[in-house]
């Protein structure tokens, strides 16, 4: 074959090139950024995660095949998850999913232009996220944790299954709208429940550890843990103070009783995440976040440890176990 010829025939077959490929590929490999406020490391970001992926799977995306998932971790940190905000609206995706109030106001700080679906994310109206829950506007959607009036609601179960608190630490993180307004609404029901609260930031370990040290040297106390990626990041510390001073304690979410907590009452936030992969796979086919409303959840999960409790000498109300959706014994 002549070199003129063969050049040509090359120059031929390359044309065909991109024809082929697209044949072979379908769409373009799209690009989902996941941006959690907790540890890469963590039990319960690896369950959701692996719950996102295989929602997208059934619905037809694929990790190397037809989507890239960058994920970031920002273990607690306001400083790297504002960092790695910036960093994912850089890599321009087709959509980024973030969990919780801080993540996802550093998103929409970051970007008004790329979709942004957050899950596990109290009164995202009242934090500015979305215009409404109806109709969303602008370039979020999602899912809800709660109403803060939920929060008002862990008091009163901790009263009913230890009704001889008199007084309670409120774990919190103060730098997020979510903590302010979970502290405001348990600070407003506390005379009712005949309860004296104050809180203490999640921010540092060492304050948590001391806090409640001393806090335990007086009787009749018990812990309240609001929702925010500190609660999730300092976990294990707080469930093994609460058993070491024998202090009831109520959470906001079921892995915490399972690791050894008292009582939770919450939504399920690994269907947050499975809900969350749908809105993904209508919005990587066209959709806009501003048409998807932004969904409550349809059930709360009342879970009891009654090993923990009969740890710390509690009899657990049969009205309360009757209502009780899981019981760990």
């Amino acid at each position: 074959m002549q070199r003129r010829e063969f050049i040509t025939l090359l120059g031929g077959a390359a044309a065909t090139w991109p024809l082929a490929a697209r044949a072979q590929q379908g769409d373009r490999i799209r690009r989902i950024g996941v941006l959690q406020g907790t540890s890469a490391e963590d039990p319960e970001s690896k369950t959701r995660r692996t719950a996102f992926e295989q929602v997208l799977q059934k619905l037809g995306w694929t990790q190397g095949r037809n989507i890239r998932i960058d994920y970031r971790f920002g273990g607690g940190d306001a400083a790297v998850i504002r960092r790695l905000a910036e960093e994912l609206v850089v890599l321009a995706p087709d959509v980024i999913v973030s969990t919780g109030s801080f993540s996802t106001g550093a998103l929409l700080r970051a970007t008004h232009a790329v979709p942004v679906v957050f899950a596990i994310v109290p009164d995202p109206v009242g934090s500015g996220f979305v215009d409404s829950l109806a109709q969303p506007g602008g370039n979020a959607t999602g899912f809800m944790q709660f109403e803060y009036g939920l929060s008002g609601k862990w008091l009163e179960l901790l009263k009913e299954i230890a009704p001889g608190l008199k007084r309670a630490i409120v774990l919190w993180d103060p730098a997020i709208t979510a903590g302010i307004g979970q502290f405001a609404i348990i600070q407003s029901v506390a005379t009712s429940v005949g309860i004296d609260v104050r809180p203490v930031n999640l921010r540092d370990a060492g304050e948590i550890e001391r806090a409640i040290t001393a806090f335990a040297r007086t009787p009749n106390g018990g812990l309240v843990v609001t929702a925010s990626a500190l609660s999730v990041v300092h976990r294990g510390l707080i469930v093994a103070l609460a058993a070491r001073y024998k202090l009831p304690a109520v959470y906001f979410e079921r892995f915490f009783v399972a690791d050894g907590g008292l009582i939770s009452y919450g939504a399920d936030f690994i269907e947050q995440y499975r809900r969350a992969a749908g809105y993904v796979d209508r919005i990587l086919k066209g959709e806009k976040p501003a048409d998807l409303p932004v969904q409550a959840p349809t059930k709360y999960e009342l879970v009891i440890n009654l090993k923990t409790a009969k740890a710390l000498g509690l009899a657990v109300p049969p009205s309360l176990l009757a209502r009780a959706d899981a019981v760990i014994e």
